[in-house]
């Protein structure tokens, strides 16, 4: 033991050097370990309670908004916690700040999608519910957060786009409007009544109620093809009713059109056969 500490004495000089730390660190480690518990869950708590208020006025800032608050105050919770054992607060946002620097250039991408967030929110091309037709995907946004926008389809899938990609590229946004106008064609033999096939249409749109009687629709001659007059027809109808009235006029003016004679022309081939003699 002589050989280990000396013979001097300095094994108790260590005991007691041991000890006075322990009593002049331990108390401010446990009181920065409460500290640190009690603060995670007050801030927890704040942020819920700021979620479901600004939830119920702004869906879309809500869950951007509680995210970033969130990180704010666990990262000035942590520097407290730090002052509170005994770092320098000053060095220890020297640390966090060359951290940052090098996170920042490590995630360029997460930056740009943080940025694009924020434009979001600020311009406000979309909010939450509306539905978007983005980066290839159409469907309704479920949530807008910190860096990424989700969006759920009508086929009932999940995506997720970056902010950045949707701040920076071109975006249908297909519910802005409570209306919206429903483009579909109709092709006729040449052989048949223009004016006929043009009331037979406008007949079918009166006696659907989801069709709106103003702006009136539009039932004109759009084209003339290889082998039909191209009628083309614009009712306009309610954002909802946009799909459905799409979707039953086809089979209702195809009825109609049988009905009453009408052809719709297809494309066919005729072959003709030689005999040689």
């Amino acid at each position: 033991m002589e050989d280990l500490f000396g013979a001097d004495g300095s094994a108790s000089q260590f005991m007691d050097h041991a000890v006075t730390l322990v009593m002049t660190y331990a108390p401010k480690v446990v009181l920065a370990i409460v500290t640190l518990i009690i603060g995670m869950w007050l801030i927890n708590r704040f942020v819920a309670i700021l979620d479901k208020k600004l939830g119920q006025k702004d869906p879309t800032l809500n869950k951007f908004l509680c995210g970033l608050i969130n990180a704010l105050l666990k990262v000035l919770l942590l520097i407290s916690v730090a002052s509170m054992v005994g770092i320098a607060t000053t060095s220890f946002i020297a640390v966090i700040g060359a951290a940052g620097l090098a996170v920042g250039l490590a995630l360029q991408g997460s930056l740009a999608n943080f940025a694009g967030g924020v434009l979001i929110l600020i311009f406000k091309p979309f909010k939450v519910g509306d539905t978007i037709e983005a980066q290839g995907f159409l469907g309704a946004v479920k949530e807008i957060s910190i860096l990424y926008t989700i969006i759920d389809t009508f086929d009932n899938r999940r995506i997720v786009i970056p902010n950045g990609q949707l701040a920076n590229a071109s975006l249908t946004n297909v519910s802005i409007y409570d209306t919206r106008r429903c483009d579909m064609t109709f092709g006729i033999g040449y052989g048949d009544d223009i004016d006929k096939a043009k009331q037979v249409i406008k007949q079918c749109l009166e006696e659907d109620e989801r069709v709106l009687p103003e702006p009136a629709p539009r039932i004109a001659v759009g084209s003339l093809g290889d082998s039909s007059v191209n009628i083309i027809v614009r009712p306009w109808t309610k954002t909802d009713d946009l799909w459905p009235v799409y979707w039953d006029m086809h089979e209702k003016i195809k009825k109609a059109f049988d009905r009453e004679g009408i052809s719709i022309p297809f494309p066919q081939r005729d072959v003709h056969l030689y005999k040689e003699e």
